[in-house]
């Protein structure tokens, strides 16, 4: 067992997986108390490695793409102290630092852990229920919808249509931004039936960061959504074999006798209807549903 201990919290190695256990010291940041221990398996890592410094040294650990909706969600963009795969080493600790490193690249050479990026989430991400506060929001995530409450920072036209509810099933993207210099941040959560998207001041399905502390809980709440959405890099479920196009009748084509080769106008309108519905479903594409359907209409014409 290789382990390490420091005021901004405790990783230890078992040779499958780094337990990571955030401090309690009142300098560690919100982010990390709320996401709590951290359990990361080998399978989830691509590297790990002591950094050292001037006056304290620093543990990494670098994930594989994809393998955490957390780093999924903020993009590399959380501040170093709001990283739970970082941990600051003081100098009398480094020989344990190094040997815990020694110790996870040993085992991932001999497990032969792939480098490249995952095609599911290795970790859970944030348990849910969860909420957080900042910005000009309340946001809260019961795994089934996200809900946006405003608060008094909430820009009256935003306001003025009362909380948002997104069912999960709705969203297409999550985006986490953090604010950046004179540059206010976002938390923005995109629909499948949105057709524009407003500034976040004024986007009801948006909350704006201003760049306080408490900003990067929000990120939380994103990476617990994207935990529940299909992984980005999950292979495209094959699409059902698309049926052929019916042959266009043709245009003075003869009867074939009797009362039989009466044309049934309902039977047309209910076929030109199906046509619709195999169109929209994404059976039938624009091509094959144009020739169908000028097909039908021949034959109304004919009738």
């Amino acid at each position: 067992m290789a382990e390490i201990t420091q005021r901004d919290g405790a990783w230890s190695f078992d040779g499958e997986a780094i337990r990571i256990v955030p401090g309690r010291d009142r300098g560690v940041p919100a982010v990390r108390q709320a996401l709590g221990e951290l359990t990361v398996p080998l399978v989830a890592l691509a590297g790990v490695a002591y950094e050292p410094g001037r006056k304290s040294g620093r543990l990494r650990l670098r994930l594989r793409a994809g393998a955490d909706p957390l780093l999924q969600a903020t993009g590399g963009k959380l501040p170093d102290a709001a990283d739970p795969y970082q941990l600051p080493v003081e100098p009398d600790r480094r020989d344990l630092a190094e040997y815990l490193v020694d110790e996870v690249r040993r085992a991932l050479t001999l497990e032969q852990v792939p480098p490249g990026p995952c095609d599911r989430y290795v970790l859970p991400g944030p348990s849910v229920p969860i909420s957080a506060s900042a910005g000009d929001a309340t946001v809260s995530f019961d795994g089934e919808r996200v809900r946006l409450d405003w608060n008094w920072k909430t820009e009256e036209s935003k306001k003025s249509g009362g909380p948002r509810t997104i069912l999960l099933s709705d969203l297409e993207v999550v985006e986490w931004v953090p604010a950046a210099g004179l540059e206010n941040g976002y938390l923005r959560f995109i629909t499948a039936r949105a057709t524009a998207t407003a500034a976040p001041k004024y986007d009801p399905h948006a909350v704006v960061l201003y760049g306080f502390k408490k900003d990067p809980l929000m990120a939380l709440v994103a990476a617990a959504v994207m935990a529940r959405m299909p992984h980005p890099g999950a292979p495209a479920k094959a699409l059902p074999a698309q049926p052929s196009a019916p042959e266009p009748a043709p245009v003075d084509a003869p009867p074939t006798g009797g009362e039989e080769s009466e044309v049934d106008h309902d039977v047309l309108l209910r076929r030109l209807r199906e046509l619709g519905d195999l169109h929209q479903s994404g059976i039938l594409t624009e091509e094959e549903f144009t020739t169908a359907k000028q097909a039908v209409l021949r034959r109304f014409s004919d009738a």
